[in-house]
């Protein structure tokens, strides 16, 4: 099989565990790869964490290439990005994904600077098609979309010449597939070839910053935006929440107002979210909001001003005073169970 068909994800892990980003990287990953006539692979690096890894199988990887080092078991800039070189040069897989993560971020720019080739951060959509230039085709071509333009477009970015493609690709964007146990995986170790030189920094503790809320995961979220960000709407809105056994989200406005901290921010600068129920209260609905939570079962939207454009995207619209409906709303559920 031809490598240049393949798509390698590169696998973060924190404290032995997978990061839900590199499971919804797979998944998206099994697309491309079927649409190139490839395979899905991966690159993982770490101390004592194959079986951990051995999680990748059921979501459709075939095979990681493995360094275990206990110099990996945190990251760091330097070692991740040489053995991450590496190991593209050696199997040459035609695309590569990293998470737009603290640690995607910092390791795929060094990666492709060092390979010369393309790198498009913070997609949102990925797919696999033609892309013509003037009088040349290129089939087959890696399609990175993300918004550009403070969100105001959606761009499609495209690097035919480049070997591999490389892109970074924001957390929760793509859905996690439903795991198939019948699939294996094959890891396979790769030698370290790193010298003590490399590690230029010691890692001497590890603090974990456990957060407030977890979007990611909630079921039901009451997002609050700027036309109900006073004390009462944000009270309001987060009782709401709690009574319907959610969480409580904002728009990007709230948090840059020091209201909510950005655990709370729903967005393109935020996090993707994909509830049950998603209530927004008082916000507008510009693009940037709607990337995050445009994908919601069903979305009630609260605002006073009819032309609202989140109103486009409601399944339920309501017209009115944010405080005067979430009050309303918070009594009826109370009085019903």
């Amino acid at each position: 099989m031809d490598s240049r068909k393949n798509v390698m994800v590169f696998i973060e892990s924190r404290s032995g565990a997978i990061a839900d980003v590199s499971l919804e990287l797979i998944s998206a990953a099994g697309t491309l790869a079927q649409d190139l006539g490839g395979r899905v692979e991966a690159v993982a690096l770490g101390h004592n964490i194959e079986q951990s890894l051995r999680e990748l199988g059921p979501y459709g990887c075939k095979e990681v290439y493995y360094i275990d080092d206990p110099r990996l078991a945190h990251f760091t800039s330097v070692p991740y990005a040489k053995s991450v070189i590496r190991t593209i040069q050696t199997h040459k897989p035609g695309v590569v994904l990293f998470g737009a993560t603290t640690m995607g971020r910092d390791l795929a720019p060094r990666v492709a600077s060092a390979l010369r080739c393309g790198l498009t951060a913070d997609c949102t959509d990925l797919n696999i098609g033609e892309h013509q230039i003037k009088d040349q085709v290129f089939p087959q071509t890696l399609l990175q979309i993300r918004p550009a333009f403070g969100g105001n477009i959606v761009a499609t970015i495209v690097s035919p010449d480049s070997f591999p493609s490389m892109a970074t690709v924001r957390e929760g964007v793509m859905k996690i597939g439903r795991p198939d146990p019948q699939l294996q995986i094959e890891i396979t170790r790769e030698p370290c070839i790193l010298a003590d030189d490399d590690f230029l920094t010691e890692v001497i503790d590890v603090v974990h910053k456990v957060k407030k809320v977890n979007l990611k995961a909630a079921q039901i979220i009451v997002s609050a935006g700027m036309g109900a960000c006073d004390p009462e709407s944000i009270r309001l809105a987060g009782e709401l929440a709690r009574s319907l056994g959610g969480e409580l989200g904002c728009s990007r406005p709230v948090v840059d107002a020091g209201i909510l901290d950005k655990d709370h921010q729903v967005g393109q600068t935020g996090i993707t979210v994909r509830p049950n129920l998603y209530i927004a209260c008082g916000i507008s609905g510009q693009i940037q909001h709607r990337a995050g939570m445009s994908e919601a079962k069903r979305i009630i939207a609260i605002n006073k001003d009819p032309q609202a454009p989140i109103f486009a995207l409601a399944h339920y619209a309501i017209v009115g005073d944010v405080k005067d409906v979430l009050a309303k709303m918070i009594k009826a559920y109370k009085e019903k169970v």
